[in-house]
């Protein structure tokens, strides 16, 4: 017979494990709902999207970002598996929450990867998607209005005129993108254009650096809660162990 001191060693180990796959499973939850919710700021936010016309390499930034959703998404789910696995001390959601956290790890992991991969070729492929769309704030058709309007509503948010070449880029439509490139007063942030004040900064940088923070966004949070979800795996197995052992 086991002595009366081991019995309460062993159940105190067994308490201790329990109560600690608990607040793990809710920091997983917490996890979840913010990489959830920065996913989709990211694919919902107006200069985020700025990639998806950048070709290919565009695609994958986005893909990057869609799998982080759905990530996010089965790490919430997945969270109420392991709470109620470890208060219930039911092996069988444990092991769910198990195998799911170790399957939501290798899709954050490969949207981290592809984020991290394809970032160069992105930004490269932004910067001549931007020299190709300079040319539709000149034109008068459909597509260069869409666009224009677009840009109008971009350069008062930022402060920025033109793409590439600045206010010049909007050729004879320039008078009626002015008020957005107007320069309240003079500094060095402004120069002379037809002989009124406009923003010097054109908005190519700003888009390429919005683009590239939110790819760094997507590659620190694959990486950086990798952490939380393999100490959760360990404590979900071991816990699974000790049920089995009783």
């Amino acid at each position: 017979m086991a002595h009366p001191y081991m019995k309460t060693r062993t159940l105190q180990g067994q308490w201790v494990l329990e109560n600690s796959d608990v607040p793990l499973s809710k920091h997983g939850k917490l996890c979840g709902i913010l990489i959830l919710s920065i996913a989709i700021w990211i694919r919902a936010s107006k200069d985020g999207q700025g990639a998806i016309s950048s070709g290919d390499n565009g695609a994958h930034s986005h893909s990057s970002v869609n799998m982080l959703i759905a990530v996010g998404a089965i790490t919430v789910v997945m969270s109420f598996l392991g709470c109620y696995g470890a208060l219930k001390e039911n092996r069988c959601m444990l092991l769910l929450f198990f195998i799911g956290l170790f399957l939501i790890l290798l899709m954050q992991l490969t949207a981290g990867i592809l984020a991290a991969k394809f970032k160069p070729e992105t930004e490269r492929a932004l910067k001549a998607t931007l020299r190709e769309s300079a040319q539709l704030l000149s034109q008068t058709n459909e597509e260069g209005r869409k666009f224009q309007k677009t840009m109008v509503t971009f350069q008062k948010e930022f402060k920025c005129c033109g793409l590439i070449s600045g206010a010049a880029d909007w050729g004879r439509n320039f008078e009626e993108a002015y008020e957005s490139c107007k320069c309240s007063s003079p500094s060095d942030s402004c120069i002379t254009y037809t002989g009124r004040y406009v923003y010097k900064q054109t908005c190519e940088p700003v888009i390429r650096a919005s683009v590239s923070n939110h790819l760094d966004i997507v590659i620190g949070l694959s990486f950086g809660l990798a952490a939380v979800e393999v100490l959760g795996m360990v404590f979900s197995m071991i816990l699974f162990c000790q049920i089995e052992k009783r």
